[in-house]
């Protein structure tokens, strides 16, 4: 079914009726010399400029990538606002396998789709974008980041993503067992890519147990000859039903936590970098109902959105990993909250962004 538009009208109905919707402007853009087709949304601007990153992905249809790129918009917004960042949500994603069609021509195409936002969106690397990339975007957008540092940028935002995340996880160990060490704790990670492999550096060296999977054997393998202690499963099914798993780490795509995963996993803690890690609104519940202690993701991984937004007014590395790890006694605010008020951590995490945001739109408008 689709509406007058040629849209699908379930996209419409989430853009303008439910609750996943509420955006301010949705941009579907198109360069046919390029091949280039992406979606920029933007959620909200009521804390400042729209900040978020740009996806890269073999969508199977249109209506896939619009649908994403409006849950990733709206995360974008609670990400920042419990960050303290003065940016609202915004995120892009561009169709198509990266591997086969990025090119220099395409980029900067979509970079001038950016520019001619004016500055209410700025743009930076997320799953199938890299620092090189952005270099080439911010040639046509001045409002771009994660540039090298070679074009005044602040280079690969997943080391201060994972080390966020890293510090969620402490947070979540002090709250469930009164005491923040991994030491000894079995951490299972799904997805060790661009930041999920740093994580993996932060629990060795804390002398946590750690067990992999990825898709991808070139990315198990990269870990594995590195260090032989790391344990290796088949995947992310086997993972999650690891008999003494302590925490789950989802690092890849999101939707990890469904109604297949949630009933199975063995483990007390889900911490992870992934985004939209929640399958359907009441999973939380499910979690929490089965005793699993859920740090909201949007919450743990944004140590590299400060550390993009920081770029916007001169990188500092030792500032933004300051700022990033106060992630650590937010989680523990969340978890206070929810206790407070009876209701899951990611439900009072939103409540807490919500306000912060409510706050910030009445003083626009007064």
């Amino acid at each position: 079914m689709t509406d007058v538009s040629g849209a699908p009208a379930d996209v419409l109905h989430t853009l303008f009726h439910s609750d996943q919707g509420g955006h301010e402007q949705v941009v579907l853009c198109q360069d046919r010399a390029t091949g280039l087709k992406a979606v920029i949304a933007l959620h909200s601007t009521a804390l400042g400029p729209a900040l978020g990153g740009t996806r890269f992905y073999p969508y199977a249809t249109e209506a896939e990538a619009v649908a994403d790129a409006l849950n990733l918009a709206r995360g974008m917004s609670y990400k920042n606002a419990m960050a303290g960042l003065d940016h609202g949500g915004g995120k892009a994603v561009i169709i198509g396998d990266p591997d086969v069609i990025k090119t220099e021509e395409l980029l900067l195409a979509y970079g001038r789709f950016v520019a001619s936002l004016g500055g209410r969106y700025v743009t930076a690397c997320d799953v199938g974008t890299y620092v090189a990339d952005m270099d080439v975007v911010a040639r046509a957008c001045r409002w771009t980041t994660g540039r090298s540092p070679e074009n005044g940028g602040a280079g690969d935002s997943s080391v201060l993503t994972a080390f966020g995340v890293y510090q969620g996880m402490r947070a979540s160990a002090q709250h469930l067992w009164g005491d923040p060490s991994l030491r000894d704790r079995t951490v299972g990670v799904a997805g060790v890519g661009k930041v999920g492999h740093h994580l993996v550096e932060h629990l060795l060296a804390e002398g946590a147990r750690v067990v992999i999977t990825d898709v991808r054997q070139e990315a198990v393998r990269r870990i594995a000859d590195k260090h032989p202690s790391v344990d290796v499963v088949a995947d992310t099914q086997r993972l999650i039903e690891l008999d003494g798993l302590d925490v789950y780490a989802p690092c890849a795509l999101g939707g990890a936590l469904n109604d297949d995963s949630v009933p199975v996993l063995t483990a007390k803690i889900v911490c992870g970098a992934a985004n939209n890690q929640l399958a359907h609104p009441g999973v939380e519940k499910d979690l929490a109902d089965r005793g699993i202690l859920y740090a909201p993701d949007y919450v743990v991984n944004a140590g590299g959105v400060i550390q993009v937004a920081d770029e916007l007014h001169g990188f500092d590395f030792e500032r933004c990993r300051a700022k990033a790890a106060k992630i650590f006694d937010t989680t523990l605010a969340i978890f206070a909250r929810a206790k407070t008020d009876g209701i899951p951590p990611a439900a009072a995490a939103d409540r807490i962004a919500e306000q912060r945001m409510h706050e910030a739109a009445r003083t626009r408008a007064s």
